[in-house]
């Protein structure tokens, strides 16, 4: 067990408001950037549509750090690390708000994703020690909320920063929320770490990480990078390989990141795998829409902003559908037919032009958001729920880290395939960059849409033990 000091009435009662900036600040984070992309890039002289790389780098960072946060905080303690943490995190806004070229917001990106990567887990680590388990789901629910805000809150409030301020202010924002969350981790959380002190795979990490940059950078070399595709092909088979070693030895060692022991649960690798695919789509999706609506269609970034809300607001409350959903027909049909559906919304916004009706528009995003909710729910659950205790921990982080990664691969496709189609249109004297947000989006949908080949592999009774809560973790 963990070792748990008493806690005094005052500390006990403010953790999880601290714990809920935490989540605030990165969930309104993850959301806000990618209306104020087109400013973006106008001042930093770049094209609107090979910005990606803003996002990718936040993303990767904290994907590749995710396994290491655990054994982190373990070893110097919850409140060194979650203050450092959102120290970190608000020192890298800082340096974003700062940059003068892509190359230099890309950097501090990475700076902020540092951050970012151990606020999470650090701050659930510092719930699951605090409190007994019969506080966790009142608990976790609390600190939770403000990261359905932050999708709610970040497109329209970053369209108005953007458009009545400047798109500086998305990161100079998260200063005076970091000032006061660093106090109230010095004034509040306890310092909590694990009784025994476990080795941490070093090598494994290194190899893991390394397969990511590689094959995320190989995709990004199609898009934003215009690598000659030799280089792209030396750079995914040296990803593979990377990958393949890591399995290889994961298999022959006591205590790996991630044991290949878990894909034996067939439900867990068939999660595992299907977040993978299906999420190619749904991390295409905010990236894609807010250019699609400024650029393309010619939206003011306030107005961009605020059509985003119906796709949040429904997300939120299709949340509350899932589980009755899931109990009712169970996750082989609710998943396979969410996914064809997914696919199907994503490839009708290649339908979009200057002469859809905005209250269509808006109703295609609900629907899409309400889709997109119900699909990371039931992934998420079906996911972790047959595996034992033991291998819960190990296989929650491994979903943590392919849902981050699948989500910025998600980005570098969709820029790889905007960038290819407008490419191709220019070289014809064709195309127009509305028909390549349109087959960007014909595309994305028809590739999310095979991951329900994946999803029927499960059985009938796969998952059907319990239905358990989604996992306290970014969508």
């Amino acid at each position: 067990m963990p070792n748990r000091p008493p806690l005094d009435a005052i500390t006990a009662r403010w953790i999880p408001w601290v714990v809920a900036i935490a989540f605030f600040m990165q969930s309104l984070d993850g959301t806000i950037l990618n209306t104020a992309l087109p400013a973006m890039a106008r001042d930093l002289a770049e094209d609107p549509l090979r910005m990606q790389s803003v996002i990718i780098a936040y993303m990767l960072t904290v994907a590749i750090l995710i396994p290491a946060s655990g054994w982190i905080a373990d070893r110097f303690g919850t409140k060194r690390i979650f203050f450092g943490a959102i120290l970190l995190f608000s020192f890298g806004s800082l340096l974003c708000a700062l940059s003068s070229s892509l190359s230099m917001l890309v950097a501090a990106r990475v700076i902020q994703g540092l951050g970012g990567a151990l606020m999470l887990p650090v701050g659930r680590l510092v719930v699951l020690r605090a409190y007994p388990r019969s506080e966790l789901v009142r608990i976790m629910g609390f600190i939770t909320i403000p990261g359905l805000l932050g999708p709610l809150l970040g497109p329209t409030m970053g369209g108005w920063l953007v458009e009545y301020l400047s798109w500086h202010w998305i990161f100079l924002l998260n200063l005076p929320v970091g000032l006061v969350g660093c106090y109230a981790v010095w004034r509040f959380i306890p310092d909590l770490r694990g009784s025994e002190r476990t080795r941490f795979d070093s090598l494994g990490f290194v190899l893991f990480g390394a397969a990511m940059v590689l094959i995320t950078i190989a995709m990004e070399g199609l898009g934003e990078l215009h690598m000659p595709h030799l280089r792209v092909m030396l750079l995914l088979f040296a990803g593979m390989a990377c990958l393949a070693a890591y399995w290889l030895r994961a298999g022959q060692v006591d205590n790996p990141l991630f044991s290949p022991l878990l894909f034996r649960t067939r439900s867990f690798a068939v999660g595992i795998l299907g977040n993978v695919f299906a999420r190619l789509g749904s991390g295409a999706l905010p990236f894609l829409v807010p250019l699609l609506l400024q650029i393309a269609l010619g939206y003011s970034p306030s107005q961009a902003g605020m059509s985003m809300i119906p796709l949040a607001a429904a997300a939120m409350v299709a949340k509350s559908v899932a589980r009755p959903l899931i109990e009712r027909f169970g996750y082989r049909i609710v998943l396979t037919g969410n996914t064809l559906l997914l696919g199907l919304l994503l490839a009708s916004l290649g339908l979009v032009d200057e002469h859809t009706p905005y209250a269509l528009l808006l109703f295609q995003l609900a629907v899409l958001g309400a889709v997109n909710s119900l699909q990371f729910t039931a992934m998420n659950a079906v996911t972790l729920i047959d595996l034992d205790d033991a291998s819960a921990s190990s296989g929650n982080s491994l979903l943590s880290v392919v849902a981050q990664l699948a989500l910025s691969l998600g980005v570098a496709c969709a820029g790889a395939l905007l960038g290819g189609f407008s490419a191709a249109g220019e070289s014809e004297g064709v195309s127009t960059t509305l028909e390549a947000f349109q087959l960007t989006f014909l595309t994305v949908g028809v590739m999310s849409m095979m991951a329900a080949a994946i999803f029927l592999q499960l059985s009938r009774t796969d998952g059907r033990r319990a239905v358990r809560p989604e996992p306290e973790m970014e969508a």
